[in-house]
């Protein structure tokens, strides 16, 4: 263990998720380090694993019934040496300053790989966002941005959606930042098309992951079409993924959320998909419905405490893992791997344990971590910043070509840097190398601040 992530244990001992989220960084990035002693001697690790600043506060707010409740609300702007602060908004009971600081952390470096001039940062609440109405929806999103709205703008930190924040939320939370900063401005990406939003942005990041595995499956002179695929969630990620899937010729045959799995061995088409679409976004219902509206599916409920995730034990070319952090531990990669899968593309951030990711490397599967493969998210973020700056929007044509073509951008960095650093094929160092280069050289022309 090297002194740099030992300092980081001992300030925060409790950080576990943060403790990953740096260890993987460090481990990569030691190479250069020895090869650039300047980084060294401006300390930039331990700058770069502090944020800049973190801002905690209280939610309250009145449910249906007239009874007071209280969430916790936080933001971390952990870097903005290439641009103002860019991450989403996570609702989730499981929310806390660990989680937020590894999602920060992982966001500096995957914003620098994008191309586009943003930094990181992350926030949310503990909010359980399950079996709210609407209206309580609305008091709670207004009452976190009466704090939130005080620490963000266009040129310093523009939040996005995360877990638990789609369309509605970004609605509510925008609303409420117009009427207190009295401007209309691009604070927040995710917007409705008719008040500022991008086109494919709800597709990004799933559509992106897709297109990152057909690049990584490129290099071995095949593609994405005919192949089998196991997808995990059934939130905006993994629509989207399964969406693009079905377009280029694969066969997704899992889904899931917190309830449980489907395995459906007929495939999910697209009908199929407009079905999964309505039951999770509409009805907000659980996986389990989709069994009873098509009998070729499986439903297979969450054991708790289960040593391993029985959706990753299926035959299958291709894993999209789009749920959640730590859903791959060693032994659910081991199970890809012996079922044959040759590539994981991760919609979600961190979703492999540091012993899956062992596991993926020696078996030399194509391994697409998240902070190279979902960054397509981010990246029409930054073009939804873009189009709002200009005052104009993009064709769904345009800004999906620009997604294309970023992610190839993205594949062909961290292929360059793995093979200018030793580990050729390596996606995991390649884009902590290639993030981390491009964030240091920016704070050292800044200097000490």
């Amino acid at each position: 263990m090297s002194s740099d992530f030992q300092a980081v244990k001992d300030r925060d001992p409790h950080e576990k998720e943060f403790h990953q989220a740096v260890s993987e960084v460090l481990a990569s990035v030691q190479p250069v380090l020895e090869r650039n002693p300047e980084y060294r001697n401006a300390r930039i690790i331990q700058r770069i694993v502090e944020p800049e600043r973190v801002i905690m506060f209280r939610v309250p707010w009145v449910d249906d019934q007239g009874q007071a409740q209280v969430n916790r609300g936080f933001r971390v702007e952990m870097n903005s040496a290439i641009g103002p602060y860019k991450g989403g908004l996570r609702f989730h009971p499981s929310v806390s300053l660990s989680i937020l600081k590894f999602l920060a952390f992982e966001q500096v470096f995957k914003n620098a790989l994008t191309t586009l001039p943003m930094g990181g940062g992350k926030g949310g609440s503990d909010f359980d966002p399950k079996g709210k109405s609407d209206n309580e929806m609305m008091r709670f999103c207004q009452n976190f941005m009466a704090e939130l709205f005080r620490h963000i703008g266009a040129n310093t930190d523009v939040p996005a959606g995360d877990i638990g924040v789609g369309a509605r939320e970004i609605g509510y939370l925008f609303g409420m930042y117009k009427k207190l900063a009295n401007e209309f401005t691009g604070v927040l990406t995710g917007k409705s098309l008719n008040w500022g939003g991008s086109l494919i942005r709800p597709e990004a990041t799933g559509f992106g992951s897709v297109y990152f595995a057909a690049e990584m499956l490129a290099t071995r002179n095949t593609s994405i079409e005919g192949k089998t695929c196991l997808v995990s969630g059934a939130g905006n990620v993994a629509q989207f993924t399964m969406e693009k899937l079905i377009e280029l010729g694969a066969k997704p045959i899992t889904f899931s959320d917190s309830s449980g799995y489907i395995y459906d061995q007929a495939g999910v088409d697209a009908d199929k998909l407009a079905f999964i679409k309505e039951l999770k976004n509409v009805r907000r219902g659980r996986v389990s419905q989709y069994a009873e509206q098509y009998p070729t599916a499986v439903f297979t409920a969450l054991t708790a405490g289960a040593d391993h995730n029985p959706l990753w034990a299926h035959k299958a070319d291709c894993a999209f893992p789009s749920a959640t952090q730590n859903e791959i531990n060693a032994k659910d990669a081991q199970h890809l791997v012996d079922n044959g899968v040759v590539a994981i593309s991760e919609g979600a951030n961190m979703p492999t344990t540091p012993e899956g990711i062992e596991i993926f490397l020696d078996n030399k599967v194509l391994y697409g971590l998240g902070k190279a493969a979902n960054a397509g998210g981010v990246a029409v973020s930054g073009l939804e910043m873009t189009q709002n700056s200009m005052r104009i929007g993009w064709t769904r044509k345009e800004v999906d070509d620009r997604l294309k073509m970023i992610m190839k951008s993205i594949h062909r960095t961290c292929l360059d840097m793995a093979e200018q650093y030793g580990t050729p094929g390596n996606y995991v160092n390649g884009a902590n190398i290639a993030g981390f280069v491009k964030v240091a050289d920016a704070m050292i022309d800044q200097g000490v601040v």
